[in-house]
């Protein structure tokens, strides 16, 4: 659920910023306390430069903008704590790396990142992890706050009545696809000749020539952790595929290298960095057998077959799939791509997989594609057909086609107005203190000063 409003974007906060407290060359203070949690002038100054260096714009004061925006964040950290609400480390975690992997994107090396913070990345990581840990105790607060909210088809309906159409939500043009996929066949001595390296690399770290970071950094095939020496970030076991965790968790030694573990990525070997708990650190260097034009070219012309077949009437699209498709999302569901994070099989254009987008731009509805290479989810060049099966033109919303649409826009404002009236009450019963300089203000929740 989307809550587009002012208190859920509070966390302007960016946690790299925080990592870099110290940095500035204010004189500290207590400038509001809210129960018993401490709002402090370097916090304000830290999230105001950080909003200033991304060009982003407050509206209104930002010392009156981004104090406000933390004391609505300490309401809802205190009723976490009345109500016992949890998160896991796994899931703080995960949040932490994807950030800092974006990160080292933007700043183009972790040497770089690492650079401009003053920090090595492990302390980043550290210092994230409590700014994460508190954005996520928030937003379950807020979950189980908002979790009765419902609506009926007749409270939508009247929302929407007397809505002027400029104001009625804007539906893109969605698409759904089926998808048939072919693997290219890999030789024996192609396997051979990558399991070769990864001993080769194996020896080199064993024998004190290399360290195992370098090697990642330099031959890894997974180009975002190979920009981190293939460091991985601190992960549950369910955020690997089950060949690659039953290895990395059972490793003891950190100097140690992994056997060769194949999964559906490629051909791997892992390093421990360290374990905490059921977390595990480490490294990896992913190799994948190089595909040859001969192969590709060989599902090409099995994939003209079988659309040759299909056009004839001999079978269908979708018993072919089960038949002959080697995806292994789409396989036993007819080859419907689909959306697991948000349940749906309609996608916008810019969210199909880029090769399968320029595929059926141009087609009509029930039309099967010309075969055509496309990387898989595990990065793997593979050669797909894909058949539109439907097209639903950008439009206004409306009750009959876009009713979930409408009825998300509807919860989602009921949530809002829920969430408002919880922290005006919530102001009333929590002792709040703003010190005289920071009260001349016009707070979105007036409710501050009693």
């Amino acid at each position: 659920m989307k809550l587009r409003s002012y208190f859920v974007g509070m966390f302007i906060l960016c946690a790299l910023n925080l990592c870099a407290q110290g940095q500035s060359n204010v004189i500290d203070e207590v400038i509001w306390i809210v129960g018993d949690e401490a709002i402090l002038r370097s916090d304000v100054e830290n999230a105001r430069m950080e909003i200033m260096q991304q060009g982003q714009r407050l509206e209104g004061d930002p010392y009156c903008v981004i104090p406000e925006q933390l004391a609505v964040q300490k309401l809802f950290l205190h009723q976490a704590v009345i109500d016992s609400v949890e998160v896991t480390d796994a899931e703080v975690f995960q949040r932490v790396d994807d950030d800092i992997n974006n990160a080292i994107l933007n700043f183009g090396s972790r040497e770089k990142l690492e650079e401009y913070m003053g920090k090595p990345l492990s302390q980043i990581r550290e210092r994230m992890f409590d700014s994460y840990k508190d954005k996520a105790i928030v937003e379950e607060v807020q979950r189980n706050l908002v979790k009765n909210v419902k609506v009926t088809p007749a409270q939508v309906r009247r929302y929407f009545k007397d809505m002027p159409e400029d104001s009625i939500p804007f539906v893109p043009t969605m698409v759904e696809c089926q998808i048939i996929t072919r693997n290219p066949k890999i030789p024996q001595e192609e396997i051979d000749r990558v399991k070769n390296e990864l001993r080769g690399y194996t020896e080199r770290v064993n024998n004190g020539s290399a360290q195992f970071s370098t090697l990642a950094l330099l031959y890894s095939e997974d180009k975002l952790s190979a920009q981190q020496g293939g460091e991985l970030g601190f992960s549950g076991r369910g955020s690997f595929v089950p060949e690659f965790a039953s290895v990395a968790f059972n490793l003891t030694d950190p100097k140690a290298v992994s056997k060769i573990v194949e999964t559906e990525y490629g051909f791997h070997i892992i390093q421990l960095i360290e374990k905490r708990g059921d977390m595990v650190n480490c490294r990896h260097i992913l190799r994948r057998p190089r595909v040859s034009i001969e192969a590709l070219q060989e599902c090409i012309n099995d994939l003209d077959s079988i659309t040759a077949e299909i056009d004839k009437g001999l079978y269908t699209f979708d018993e072919c799939v089960s038949i002959v498709s080697y995806d292994k999302d789409t396989r036993n569901n007819y080859g419907l791509l689909f959306d697991k994070s948000r349940g749906v099989s309609k996608f916008e254009m810019k969210d199909l997989p880029a090769e399968v987008a320029r595929a059926v731009a141009g087609m009509k509805v029930g039309e099967i594609s010309k075969p055509f290479i496309m990387v898989n989810s595990s990065g793997k060049e593979v050669v797909a057909i894909v058949k539109l099966k439907n097209r639903i033109n950008g439009h206004r919303a409306t009750m009959t086609d876009d009713y979930q649409a409408l009825q998300d826009v509807v919860v989602d404002k009921l949530c809002e107005e829920k969430l408002e009236k919880w922290i005006r009450e919530k102001q009333q019963t929590t002792y709040i203190h703003i010190n005289e300089d920071w009260r001349n203000c016009e707070f979105r929740y007036p409710g501050w000063i009693k």
